[in-house]
């Protein structure tokens, strides 16, 4: 059996995996607090996931009916982006600011120029470091924080520091690693140059965690801690990765022709591919994955938050907020929800605000509004889908993952929105099942240096028939119309570049 945890913004899940047979035995949950302020301020006390890994951890086992101590294996996903600093002592230095923090706008920007605009940073880093990327929020710490900076000792990402927690050890793998913004996606490696820029005394190089391939252990657990939680203390600690990469791992997508789509507290769309073609379009991020080749993604910031913001206004419930989204047609009868409410990166608008658009005496209804935020908020994937597409990504299904998967309206939405079929996969959490599935994966390798990754997927990962759906021909032409409206009114209200006119492009 293998534990497979997700640390993500609103909360921890473990899941409890028989790696054997491809059984989910048991998953428990925990809830985090976010920490807002002004100017785009998001952040979290890592004390919050701590806590709840063992909440979340003792429910799965409960849940399992079995005992912890025949765990032979933990892989943690985290959060991406987040930056949290240590000291010599190993204590965090304040709380972490997350993925969706965009206090350093202005620093990125800073940084952004240094390397050249977006065309340097592509050819230096292979991204285009974006505003919530690690590394601005060090120049901020630096500027803001110059006490506490002068204490880093270490510099971690989100699942870098569970994995401490669990080992003692400061260790990275790539595929988190591409999205602090001082990572060369192409060759692997740390930029230490960056890092000097924002403090030539060499304090953050020396504060850089080692790097790891994402098949190796990073050590075993802390027997003090085994015994708290409950788990086998020979249990083997693999390298994690981001909630993406792991939501890869946990959806299959680890050769080319699957495309995987979140709609999660953020939305995120991304495919395997096996070299780094970097595309020349600075919102698509060709991070690293997990499983040893790339994972071209692009990310919208926004996505329950701004469902929920309207489903607080309205004072609704969930089951009366998609009562009212089925109530309304498509394109909201000309209403239109810009959903910026945290900024956006894709598009790039990170000090865009939110906007409502189009409404008249007519179609200002509560239906048209629920409606509208949801497509509004699809859109931005339509919009990373065609960035993708350009690239030379095809797919002919998406496989869905995250909360919103489990709304049937929703992903009808998403197949006729996308003109691209959509399935669900068995196990919407496929971010702790993908942390499950590696560390099955890093134990098999110390027995068999050449387990393959595949076989213990096609065991472990299936999709679930029963929530496939095709796009209809009526909505897919239907959504094109209101698609175009949407890109229209960016371009109006933000003056943001669009893509090429992609809608002939076949999936």
């Amino acid at each position: 059996m293998f534990l497979g945890i997700d640390c993500g913004t609103q909360g921890t899940k473990a899941l409890l995996l028989d790696a054997a047979s491809g059984r989910v035995l048991g998953q428990g949950s925990a809830s985090h607090a976010l920490i807002s302020g002004a100017n785009g301020r998001r952040e979290q006390d890592t004390e919050q996931w701590i806590s709840a890994f063992t909440a979340a951890t003792a429910a799965a086992l409960a849940e399992a009916g079995v005992d912890g101590r025949t765990v032979l294996g933990i892989g943690v996903s985290g959060q991406q982006h987040g930056l949290v600093t240590l000291d010599a002592e190993g204590q965090v230095l304040r709380p972490a600011k997350l993925w969706c923090d965009t206090e350093s706008a202005a620093e990125n920007q800073r940084l952004l120029e240094w390397l050249g605009g977006e065309q340097g940073s592509l050819q230096r880093l292979g991204v285009v470091i974006a505003p919530g990327y690690t590394v601005s929020k060090l120049l901020w710490m630096k500027e803001q924080h110059p006490r506490l900076f002068a204490r880093i000792a270490h510099i971690l990402l989100p699942h870098d520091y569970v994995n401490y927690w669990l080992t003692g050890r400061c260790t990275s793998e790539h595929g988190d690693a591409s999205g602090t913004g001082y990572f060369n996606v192409r060759t692997r490696q740390w930029d230490h140059a960056l890092l000097r820029h924002i403090d030539p005394s060499g304090r953050l190089e020396r504060a850089l965690p080692d790097l790891i391939e994402p098949y190796q252990p990073i050590g075993r657990i802390r027997s003090d801690l085994a015994a708290r939680l409950g788990l086998n203390p020979q249990a083997i600690v693999a390298s994690g990765g981001g909630d993406n990469m792991m939501g890869a791992i946990g959806t299959g997508n680890i050769r080319p022709g699957a495309i995987t789509m979140s709609l999660g507290t953020s939305g995120t769309l991304y495919a395997f591919a096996e070299e780094p073609h970097i595309s020349p379009q600075p919102s698509v991020a060709t991070f690293c994955s997990s499983s040893g080749g790339w994972l071209p993604l692009i990310c919208t910031m926004n996505m329950t938050n701004a469902n929920g913001a309207i489903r607080e206004l309205l004072q609704l419930d969930l089951y009366q907020f998609n009562a009212l989204v089925a109530q309304a047609p498509i394109g909201a009868e000309g209403v239109t929800v810009l959903p910026f409410l945290n900024g956006e990166r894709v598009p790039a608008l990170p000090q865009a605000t939110a906007s409502l658009h189009g409404l008249t005496a007519d179609n200002m209804t509560r239906a048209n509004l629920c409606r509208a935020v949801v497509e509004g908020v699809t859109f931005g994937l339509r919009y990373g889908l065609d960035l993708l597409r350009e690239s030379g990504i095809r797919s002919e299904r998406i496989q869905l993952i995250g909360g919103g998967a489990k709304n049937p309206l929703w992903r009808q939405i998403v197949a006729d929105m996308m003109a691209t079929p959509v399935v669900c996969t068995s196990h919407s959490e496929a971010a702790a099942l993908g942390g499950a599935i590696q560390a099955a994966w890093c134990h098999a390798r110390q027995i068999q240096p050449q387990a393959s990754l595949v076989e213990i997927c096609e065991r472990c990962v299936s999709v679930d028939e029963a929530t496939a759906v095709e796009p209809d021909a009526n909505a897919v032409q239907a959504y094109e119309q209101a698609y175009r409206r949407y890109r229209n009114l960016v371009i109006a209200s933000y003056g943001q570049r669009t893509p090429p006119d992609l809608t002939t492009v076949a999936p």
